[in-house]
């Protein structure tokens, strides 16, 4: 202001301090980035650049080196025949030992969503004429809900159940049995169509479904349905939250490991027939607003012929659980209100408990995924602040150089701004998650097959790509997945997202 006065009142010298100011911060910003990825390209090519004149040197020793001197080389092993014998055999021994012994690796098949037929559509003002009609909400809650479905980030095209759309909901255990029969068949219909297994292929069968669990038991349903061989070890997991697809997929990785030559089936899914919430009590009607229909299939193999028809490899499972703490174990909780109706509250901690448990679900992950120089960092850094008392920002491990490609559990939009504020992403990082949110809902455990299959039907996938599948869950819990890409993915035949990839991604209301 007071450069923009002196100058004859055009104001022009203002404007060329302002542009002098604007000039080296951006050329130090710039300077900034190329000397952090000067520096990570040296730390990650450090063994190579040492390594290097080495190479040099004995390049020049071996081409100074004459037929005489191989001559005396090989005189001189033919009268250490015995030492060269041992030296092979503990070689030898020592190579079929790692062999026999390291990890079978774990593929990726293929793996499918389901897709609910179109009558089974909500729009907002739908679902508010619904719930008005049942006449179990006042007028409170009704705005309370309207409310959050505004700031949701959902869209139009999300789905509800059969039972709900009717006026009243006809709540009851059939109509639970038909929405899980629906969603899970559908999806194992569609991954058993796009791979041709056979059923009696399959050795192994992980169902999870937190709130819906009848007798006989949902991977019951399906081992009666497909008629699997009687052998099978199938195993049904609720009560585990949004992220028990993960520990589904875990546990599946664990089978697999044990029991040689042989298919896994991963069924996720959730249930909302009979979990829907009919009080006014505004902690437990926000799930009313987020979760949608939705279910996934996933195949998974042990077999190394497999290897080239599969999508991905599974390189890590890392899972936290926080259920020690007594906030952290009832942030998300079912129990009735003060007129007996059940529902899943939904603590206002929820967020701060969440971002505590990813730190140490990270701080677990990172080691195993991120390069050395972003490793060397976050140890340097965290060695300063323990000796300055705390006084020195702890540094944020850049993931985007372990990752090209994020799954973030599309659990809310709070969910994802934090993630993404916290990890320092960019909006293409979590568009899958914004836009499966937008299209389909919170559908719980399944939502992070929604975003792989938005990230294939983009074509983003490449060769040698990881993905980081990331789920929060009641007890609470954070868990990870992490898979490479063993070629370029292209969709599989009738994604969920088929018919409506190329009007996404659309711009979300703020």
């Amino acid at each position: 202001m007071d450069g923009a006065r002196g100058s004859n009142g055009d104001g022009s010298v203002g404007v060329q301090i302002r542009q002098t100011r604007i000039l080296p911060d951006f050329l130090q910003s710039v300077n900034l980035k190329y000397v952090k990825l000067g520096y990570h390209y040296v730390i990650s090519n450090l063994l190579a650049l040492c390594l290097l004149p080495l190479a040099v040197v004995i390049s020049v020793e071996v081409s100074q080196t004459d037929p005489e001197d191989l001559r005396q080389l090989w005189i001189h092993l033919q009268y250490n025949l015995v030492s060269i014998i041992a030296c092979s055999a503990v070689l030898v021994f020592g190579l079929t030992v790692y062999v026999m012994t390291r990890p079978r690796p774990i593929y990726l098949v293929d793996f499918s969503c389901y897709l609910p037929p179109d009558h089974l559509k909500v729009p907002v003002s739908r679902f508010m004429n619904h719930s008005t009609l049942t006449g179990d909400f006042d007028e409170s809650s009704l705005e309370f809900q309207r409310k959050i479905l505004e700031r949701s980030g959902l869209g139009e095209d999300t789905y509800l159940p059969e039972a709900m759309h009717h006026v009243p909901p006809t709540i009851s255990m059939a109509a639970a049995r038909e929405e899980a029969e629906q969603v899970m068949f559908g999806a194992l219909d569609k991954l058993f169509a796009n791979t041709n297994v056979k059923a009696k292929d399959i050795g192994v069968l992980v169902v999870n479904c937190s709130l819906f669990n009848p007798t006989p038991s949902l991977s019951a349903m399906i081992v009666n349905k497909y008629k699997l061989r009687g052998n099978i070890r199938s195993y049904n997991l609720g009560g585990m939250g949004c992220s028990a697809g993960v520990i589904a997929v875990d546990l599946a990785k664990d089978m697999l490991l044990v029991h040689r030559n042989t298919y896994a089936v991963v069924v996720s899914t959730e249930n909302i027939t009979q979990n829907w919430y009919f009080g006014n009590k505004k902690a437990m009607l926000i799930p009313n607003c987020l979760f949608r229909v939705g279910g996934s299939a996933v195949l998974l193999s042990n077999k190394s012929r497999d290897k080239r028809r599969s999508k991905y490899r599974l390189s890590h499972v890392v899972r936290t659980h926080r259920g020690a703490d007594d906030k952290a174990f009832r942030c998300v909780y079912q129990e009735q209100d003060d007129t007996g109706r059940t529902g899943v509250s939904l603590s206002k901690e929820l967020m701060a408990i969440a971002g505590e448990t990813l730190k140490t679900n990270i701080t677990t992950l990172g080691p195993l995924v991120l390069p050395i120089s972003e490793q060397i960092l976050f140890f340097v850094t965290l060695v300063v602040k323990k000796l300055f008392n705390g006084k020195v920002k702890p540094y944020i491990p850049d993931f985007k150089l372990a990752f090209e490609h994020f799954c973030i559990h599309a659990g809310g939009r709070a969910v994802i701004d934090e993630l993404e504020k916290n990890l320092q992403l960019s909006p293409v990082h979590v568009e899958a998650s914004r836009m499966t949110l937008h299209r389909f809902g919170n559908t719980s455990s399944s939502s992070i097959w929604y975003e792989l299959a938005y990230i294939e039907a983009k074509g983003r996938m490449r060769r040698g790509n990881r993905v980081w599948q990331i789920a929060f869950g009641s007890g609470f819990k954070c868990n990870s997945a992490v898979w490479e890409a063993l070629r370029n993915v292209k969709p599989s035949k009738d994604s969920p997202w088929e018919d409506c990839i190329d009007k996404y991604p659309v711009t979300l209301s703020c």
